[in-house]
C-alpha cells in the first residue's frame, strides 16, 4: 500500500539513502564517477538530512510502498539565484521517485503535498530548478502552472548542469 508522510529527524538515514539511489539513477549516467560521488557525499549525507528535517522552514515528505521508502520532495524558502526571488517565496527542492515507481502518478501527489504546504498560510510565489534537457520533468512543472523565468550552473563536482529556473506566481483558488 502506497502512503505519503511527512518525514521525521529520525528518517535521516533512510532519507540520506534514497536521495542518493533517486538522484544516481535519474542523472548518475551524467558524470563522472568522482564527480558524482563528491555530489552525493556533500549533499546527501546523513548529517545534511538531520540539518534540513530539524529546520521549521523546511519539509519533506517520504512516498513509501508497503513501509518501504521510494520516493520524496522536499520544500523550504527559495534559494535560487534569480533577481526576482524573495525571501518571503518558496522552493520545491527536490522530488525524486526510484526509476521502477516513476510515471505511476505518486510524483504528482509528492508534488501536491509540497505545495499545499509551501502555500498553507495562502497562495505564493513558488520557485523550482529542473535540469534542462529533462523535458518530461518541464512539462510536468507546466501542468502546475510553472513557467521558465531564467537558468543557472547547478555544479555536480567539477560538471556544471544548465537548469532552468521556473516560477508559478500566487493563485488566487
Amino acid at each position: 500500500m502506497y502512503a505519503i508522510r511527512r518525514a521525521t529527524v529520525e528518517d535521516a538515514p533512510t532519507l540520506s539513502a534514497l536521495a542518493a539511489r533517486t538522484f544516481t539513477e535519474t542523472f548518475g549516467h551524467l558524470y563522472r564517477s568522482e564527480d558524482l560521488q563528491h555530489f552525493l557525499q556533500t549533499s546527501y549525507d546523513v548529517q545534511r538530512q538531520r540539518v534540513i528535517l530539524q529546520h521549521p522552514d523546511y519539509a519533506v515528505w517520504l512516498l513509501e510502498l508497503d513501509g518501504v521508502a521510494i520516493g520524496h520532495a522536499a520544500a523550504g524558502p527559495c534559494g535560487l539565484p534569480h533577481p526576482q526571488a524573495q525571501a518571503s517565496d518558496g522552493e520545491l527542492k527536490r522530488l525524486y521517485l526510484v526509476k521502477a515507481q516513476q510515471s505511476c502518478g505518486w510524483g504528482s501527489r509528492l508534488l501536491e503535498t509540497a505545495l499545499a504546504w509551501l502555500e498553507r498560510d495562502g497562495p505564493r510565489t513558488l520557485w523550482l530548478g529542473v535540469w534542462s534537457a529533462n523535458f518530461g520533468a518541464q512539462r510536468f512543472y507546466a501542468r502546475y502552472g510553472f513557467e521558465k523565468v531564467g537558468e543557472y550552473l547547478f555544479p555536480v563536482g567539477e560538471s556544471k548542469d544548465l537548469e532552468f529556473i521556473m516560477r508559478r506566481t500566487p493563485r488566487a483558488d
